[in-house]
């Protein structure tokens, strides 16, 4: 018989029932963060990241297929592929979501502009990873660029009627249009404003910023907060099937989203909240010994995993999702 260690054993030792208590707790909203600087704990990140779409819409196919279904002007649009289907400009945009996904993932909300907040002891890996994608987009755009005039031969053939060579770029204009900007810049407190605008105006202005700061601190706080329910979420319905049950499938990652919770709530926590500290200790003693396997070969060790899930997801925070 195999025997799992971890968050179904009955070893408790005095670190574990004190974090134990947490499940117990009746969930209350999370506690709106206070506004002292956190410039030493995190800093804005801002990416950009812009694509040749090669897309073009064809003014004279719209107004064609428009006058053949005797329909109103405007309400059809032809939009062409001018290379078709692209392998390699197929690879550069889907590398491209794929970096926009990690710079995302590894980053918490902040303004309307796209500013995203990274906290301090992520930048390292952030920056590390970032970069390496940066250099592979750079490779796949370059393989692009060089194989762009022969895409366009091959785009003549499959476009037949629709092809129009002044639709395509110079070589060197279509350079411009690929590029991959990532700017770090320092968050200020509510109390850095150097500006003379008198007394009455800074404290106004420090007011309205001090309002701005919170609300934009507690939505980078309650992100991770969602991250959490979503991960825990899938778990708790993926394990909901008795022995008797068809079992439902979840792939590996189902524990490996849980499991990364862990650091996303120790390294987001920039305001040093003690629920967010307390759920990341919490994750961290009920997922000990649990892996996909165990999962799914022991019923028994599933249902209490299970339910611990449970436990854990009721001590949330109220985000009114």
């Amino acid at each position: 018989m195999t025997m799992y260690v971890g968050a179904a054993a009955n070893e408790v030792t005095t670190a574990e029932a004190e974090v134990r208590e947490l499940p117990n707790k009746p969930s209350e909203p999370a506690p709106a963060p206070s506004v002292p600087s956190i410039a030493s704990s995190a800093m804005l990140v801002e990416l950009s990241i812009s694509v040749w779409t090669g897309r073009k819409k064809d003014k004279k196919a719209s107004e064609d297929v428009t006058r053949q279904n005797y329909a109103a002007t405007g309400v059809a649009s032809v939009n062409k592929k001018l290379l078709a289907d692209c392998a390699e400009l197929v690879t550069v945009q889907k590398l491209t979501a794929a970096i926009r996904n990690l710079h995302t993932s590894m980053t918490m909300p902040w303004s309307d502009t796209g500013m995203r907040l990274v906290p301090t002891a992520q930048y390292f890996k952030y920056h590390q990873q970032m970069d390496g994608m940066r250099q592979e987009w750079e490779a796949r755009v370059d393989e692009f660029l060089n194989a762009y005039d022969w895409e366009i031969s091959v785009a003549q053939t499959s476009l037949g009627d629709l092809f129009d060579r002044d639709e395509y770029p110079t070589r060197q204009a279509l350079e411009g249009k690929f590029a991959f900007r990532l700017n770090y810049i320092p968050l200020p407190d509510a109390g850095d404003f150097r500006v003379d605008i008198g007394n009455d105006a800074m404290a106004q202005v420090k007011t309205h910023y001090q309002d701005y700061y919170s609300r934009q601190l507690t939505s980078a706080m309650n992100d991770v907060w969602q991250r959490t329910y979503k991960a825990l979420g899938a778990m708790s319905e993926r394990l909901d099937y008795a022995a008797d049950d068809k079992k439902k499938v979840f792939r590996d990652s189902l524990v490996e989203n849980v499991v990364g919770l862990i650091d996303l709530l120790n390294v987001c926590n920039v305001t040093d909240d003690v629920q967010m500290a307390a759920m990341a200790r919490t994750l961290d003693m009920t997922m000990r010994g649990v892996t996909p396997e165990a999962l799914r070969e022991d019923d028994t060790f599933r249902r209490d995993v299970k339910q611990q899930i449970d436990d854990t997801i009721a001590t949330l925070p109220s985000l009114d999702l």
